[in-house]
């Protein structure tokens, strides 16, 4: 009976791992869209000139930011210039598409981000177990890290 617990325990482990995994990689792919978006609205000349190099920049430095630390530093660098420009900006008709998708792409990198870090909470509580610790039912898999940044969507106001 025993063996049959820890094996369910390993199972439990492994899937949240993947689970994490998976989080991690759509976290990935939602700040690169958001990325890949604001610097098309960079590049669209819809704002003034400072601003358009403000968010050029800002996207840049997050899609070269190397290591977790550096990278949520540069990705919530990105929300506050995006909040601060779109906030000054007086976006005509033909910006509102672009902008809706700025918009959109903002609330998938919040919503990857949640679901990010409900996986690495629940790895931490299944990897907290004294049984899996002493029996290192997890293997050599590293404790994974919370994701922390500044998320906070550009204001909806925006839009018209």
């Amino acid at each position: 009976m025993f063996s049959f617990y820890l094996s369910w325990r390993a199972t439990r482990l492994d899937r949240l791992h993947t689970r994490f995994e998976t989080a991690s990689a759509a976290l990935d792919a939602a700040l690169a869209r958001r990325g890949a978006v604001v610097g098309e609205l960079a590049g669209a000349a819809l704002l003034e000139p400072a601003s358009n190099v403000l968010l050029a920049d800002a996207a840049a430095q997050a899609r070269r930011a190397r290591g977790q630390a550096d990278r949520e530093l540069a990705e919530s660098n990105l929300s506050r210039t995006l909040r601060v420009v779109l906030a000054e900006a007086d976006l005509s008709d033909e910006g509102t598409g672009l902008l809706a998708e700025v918009h959109a792409a903002a609330k998938r990198v919040y919503i990857a981000r949640r679901f990010y870090n409900d996986a690495v909470a629940a790895t931490h509580v299944a990897r907290s177990s004294r049984l899996v610790r002493v029996l290192r039912l997890a293997g050599r898999a590293e404790l994974p890290d919370y994701f922390e940044m500044d998320d906070e969507s550009p204001g909806a106001g925006t839009l018209g």
